[in-house]
C-alpha cells in the first residue's frame, strides 16, 4: 500500500494540512479547516481508522473537540468533550495537548486542559471522564498560571508501562503517575522555582515543554523557563543541560519548544529572553544536542539572508519517526519549515498562516 505523509498544522485562525510522499519534497496545502477557530492542539490517529482530533476553542464559544474522519473534509463536534463539573468550580479555557494512550489500549485518548486538568477516553474519543486525582491533588491551592494560563500541555505515556504517564503544566511543575492516574506525585526536584509567593514548594515551576527519549524512559528532556534540563530517574530529580545555549554572559537559555529525533537527538530554538521572546539579533537558529552528546551546537540558520524577530511555541516543533527523520515547526508570523538532514539546511513550505500554535506529523496508507 502506498503511504503518504501528513503535517498538521494548528493556527489560531483554523487547522491546514500539508501532503507529501515519503520522500517529502513536495508538499500540497489544504485549508483552512475550522476557519476561525483556534487550534491548540491536533493529533492524527490512525488505529482505528484515519482519525483527526483537533481542540479547538473560540473567544465567544469557548472551548471544543472536534473529530473528522475524512482528512477534514467534515468536521463532528463531540458532545461529551471534555468538561468540568459545575461543582468543582473549574473553567475550560482550551485543550492543549491530545496524545494517544499505551499501545496496548488502542482506543485511548489523552487531553490536557486549561485550567490545568487530564481528561481520559477509552472510547477513540466520544467520551471523557476527568482523571480528577489531579486536580484534587494537595498541591492545588497552591498551583500558579504562567504568562499563557495555567495549562496542561504536555503528556507523556511510557512505552513501557501503561500506567506510567508524566505531565507538565505551567506554571506549576510535573507531575507522574504509576497507577494511570489514580494518583499522582510532584517531580520538581532541581528545577527553578519561580516567584509566584505560593508556600508549597512541590509546586511553582514553569515547565515550557517535555519530551521522552524513545530508548529510555527513564530519560527525560525539558526547556523551562530559565534553562534546559534532563532526568535519567523518571523524574526523581533533574539537573540542567546548557552547555553551549549561553551566548552573552548573563544570557537566560529561554525557549518554548523541544523536540526528539527517534535517534535520541535534541532541538531547541532558543529565544532572546523572557522579556524580549523573539530570535537571538534576528536569527532563525536551531539548536541541536546530537545523540551521545553533552553540548548544544547551532546547526541551522533558517533564513541567513533575511532578519526574523518571531517566536516558536512549545507546541510548534516536531519530528516524524522516519528514516532519515524529518523536522519541522512553524512561526508566530505563520511560516512553516521542513529540514531532512537533522536541521542543517530548511525548506520553507508554501503558504503562510496567522500564529501557528501546534504542529505534528501523521503517516498515511492509502
Amino acid at each position: 500500500m502506498a503511504k503518504r505523509v501528513q503535517l498538521l498544522v494548528g493556527t489560531n485562525k483554523g487547522v491546514f494540512i500539508y501532503t507529501s510522499t515519503m520522500e517529502r519534497r513536495n508538499w500540497s496545502l489544504q485549508g483552512p479547516f475550522l476557519p476561525g477557530w483556534e487550534a491548540y492542539s491536533i493529533l492524527g490517529d490512525t488505529r482505528n481508522g484515519n482519525k483527526l482530533y483537533v481542540g479547538s476553542s473560540h473567544a465567544a464559544y469557548g472551548a471544543t473537540l472536534r473529530m473528522s474522519d475524512n482528512g477534514g473534509e467534515t468536521w463532528e463536534q463531540i458532545e461529551e468533550s471534555p468538561s468540568y463539573s459545575v461543582e468543582s468550580g473549574f473553567s475550560l479555557n482550551r485543550i492543549w495537548q491530545i496524545v494517544q494512550g499505551h499501545a496496548t489500549e488502542p482506543e485511548t485518548l489523552f487531553a490536557g486542559v486549561e485550567e490545568a486538568g487530564i481528561f481520559v477516553s477509552r472510547d477513540n474519543g466520544l467520551s471523557w471522564q476527568e482523571l480528577d486525582a489531579l486536580t484534587k491533588h494537595p498541591t492545588h491551592p497552591d498551583w500558579f498560571p504562567g504568562a499563557g494560563g495555567m495549562c496542561l500541555h504536555t503528556i507523556l505515556v511510557d512505552p513501557r508501562n501503561a500506567q506510567r504517564m508524566w505531565v507538565g503544566i505551567s506554571a506549576v511543575g510535573v507531575f507522574r503517575t504509576l497507577d494511570g492516574g489514580t494518583s499522582w506525585h510532584p517531580c520538581n526536584n532541581g528545577l527553578n522555582r519561580v516567584p509566584t509567593g505560593q508556600p508549597d514548594e512541590r509546586v511553582g515551576y514553569c515547565v515550557h515543554k517535555m519530551v521522552l527519549d524513545p530508548q529510555n524512559s527513564d530519560v527525560l528532556y525539558m526547556q523551562e523557563h530559565s534553562g534546559v534540563f534532563q532526568s535519567v530517574d523518571g523524574g526523581d530529580s533533574w539537573f540542567p543541560i546548557e552547555e553551549g545555549l549561553t551566548l552573552r554572559e548573563g544570557d537566560m537559555p529561554f525557549g518554548f519548544p523541544i523536540a526528539i529525533a527517534p535517534t535520541g537527538d535534541l532541538f531547541l530554538i532558543p529565544l532572546e529572553s523572557s522579556e524580549q521572546r523573539s530570535m537571538r539579533d534576528g536569527k532563525l537558529l536551531v539548536y541541536r544536542m546530537a545523540s551521545g552528546e553533552y553540548s548544544w551546537k547551532p546547526i541551522g540558520d533558517v533564513l541567513p539572508e533575511e532578519q526574523r524577530h518571531v517566536s516558536v511555541l512549545r507546541d510548534a516543533m516536531t519530528v516524524d519517526n522516519l528514516d532519515p527523520y524529518g523536522l519541522y515547526f512553524g512561526t508566530t508570523s505563520g511560516e512553516v519549515f521542513c529540514s531532512l538532514d537533522r536541521g542543517e539546511n530548511w525548506e520553507r513550505l508554501p503558504g503562510q498562516f496567522s500564529r501557528v500554535l501546534t504542529v505534528k506529523t501523521l503517516i498515511l496508507e492509502d
